[in-house]
């Protein structure tokens, strides 16, 4: 079942369906940002990165005609700032789905992240119907913790060598919200002054722990 195609707005912020028309935007500015993404960049232990954005393109429309996965893009005053991909995305028992994003360091600083990630938020809450989105993120990723501490999504525990980025399986630690805890909106509560302070607070403990590598045990003779 194909999913609803928003266009969702806030100010100078824009964040609609991905088209194949957007390629050569989008591989230009993963190209001009390769210092700012690459050790963020979601990899594959099994073939090398493409820059193929046509293939990588219909890729994700075919899971957004599938009801799988809703591939947008960030735009700032018309601009293309970053691409935010909704995967994963169940229904049933878990109605659930994960929220992946990366912007342009030129765009950094101008709210496009977080008002974006609160658009797409509410999107699947009111108009998806999904009962809870959840965000990983690298341990390292100073930014992208920021986004879920500005909009107060909730620490839900530290993932050990989760996703493979930048060449390796790194550890993440996992925020989540579930529709109940936001009745007004992810973005009305964070223009409001709203947000919980401490939601997005990891234990120190966690944060210990991702800093430790996971050494195998000996190997039995």
């Amino acid at each position: 079942m194909a999913l609803p195609v928003p266009v969702l707005t806030e100010g100078p912020i824009t964040v609609r369906l991905v088209r194949l028309r957007d390629a050569r935007a989008m591989e230009r500015e993963l190209l001009s940002n390769r210092s700012w993404l690459r050790q963020w960049e979601a990899t594959s232990p099994y073939a090398p990165r493409s820059f193929d954005m046509r293939a990588s393109i219909r890729s994700l429309l075919s899971s957004a005609r599938a009801g799988t996965g809703l591939p947008l893009v960030m735009e700032y005053d018309g601009e293309l700032a970053g691409q935010l991909n909704v995967s994963g995305i169940t229904y049933g028992s878990l109605s659930s789905a994960t929220l992946g994003y990366w912007v342009s360091e030129r765009f950094a600083g101008k709210s496009v992240t977080p008002t974006s990630v609160a658009l797409a938020t509410d999107h699947c809450f009111s108009q998806l119907g999904l009962h809870r989105v959840e965000i990983c993120i690298r341990p390292e990723n100073a930014p992208s913790l920021r986004v879920v501490e500005k909009l107060g999504f909730r620490y839900e525990g530290l993932r050990r060598r989760y996703i493979h980025i930048n060449g390796d399986w790194r550890d993440h630690f996992c925020f989540g919200l579930v529709r109940e805890e936001v009745p007004g909106g992810v973005l009305r509560r964070w223009k409001d002054g709203q947000v919980p302070q401490d939601a997005a607070t990891v234990p120190e403990s966690d944060r210990l722990a991702a800093q430790t590598p996971i050494v195998p045990p000996a190997a039995l003779f």
